[in-house]
């Protein structure tokens, strides 16, 4: 199993977009998107997932919709870059991101 640091090193060399993302979120929110993005790569759910040139990082969305619109999205519009964000705006400073 990898470690946060190679997850995040993998992320930065292989998922461009899903990068500037998590980097444009933590313009808009500070701190608390990389936060997310950590929980998530250590499988905490409902934080932080996503999808990129063939890389999946992150854990699942236990959120039916969010998961079928997303495969709905990837598959019917043919999305190359998917990130799932936990509402990070409205949970700062929570503890697991499930909220």
């Amino acid at each position: 199993m990898q470690t946060v640091d190679q997850q995040i090193a993998i992320i930065k060399a292989n998922m461009p977009e899903t990068y500037k993302t998590i980097q444009d979120k933590a313009k808009e929110v500070g701190q608390t998107a990389y936060s997310y993005v950590r929980r998530g790569l250590r499988g905490v759910a409902n934080c932080f997932y996503a999808f990129e040139n063939g890389y999946v990082m992150g854990a699942p969305f236990f959120l039916t919709t969010i998961m079928q619109a997303t495969a709905y999205c990837m598959v019917g519009f043919g999305l190359k870059h998917v990130v799932i964000w936990w509402d990070v705006t409205a949970t700062t400073g929570a503890s697991d991101g499930a909220h």
